[in-house]
């Protein structure tokens, strides 16, 4: 069931209940059944509000772990520098922090190179005579 279903069969069966509340001398047969889903109906509502009440919970701790992460990420970014700048930057320690050491520019290797073909030479006009 999704959630506005059951919110509105849970308010049907409040509805139900009260009619069955406001007919309870006509319904003296049916006193223990509908006493038991009084109860029933009762029970249900305090489950919906605690429902919210943990959805709620929920969202908020969400909410400070996201706040908790973002500021771990900060701090961490300042203590790789301050790593950096402890060991210095070629240090192959910083590979036990997950950093890289710098190693120098790789260099490109050079490539043969390749004569172009020559473009062949414009004509010259000749003369008329």
């Amino acid at each position: 069931m999704a959630t506005g279903n059951k919110m509105e069969t849970l308010g049907d069966l409040q509805q139900f209940k009260e009619s069955m509340l406001a007919n309870v001398d006509k319904l003296s047969p049916y006193e223990e059944s509908r006493v038991k889903f009084d109860g029933l109906v009762s029970e249900a509502q305090e489950r919906s509000r605690e429902q919210a009440a943990l959805t709620a919970a929920k969202q908020e701790s969400s909410r400070q772990f996201e706040e908790s992460l973002r500021e771990a990420q900060r701090l961490a970014t300042v203590l790789r520098f301050a790593i950096k700048e402890l060991f210095g930057a070629d240090s192959e320690k910083l590979v036990e922090f997950g950093l890289k050491p710098f190693r120098g520019k790789a260099r490109k290797k050079k490539e043969p190179e390749v004569p172009l073909p020559e473009a062949p030479a414009p004509a010259t006009a000749v003369p008329a005579e």
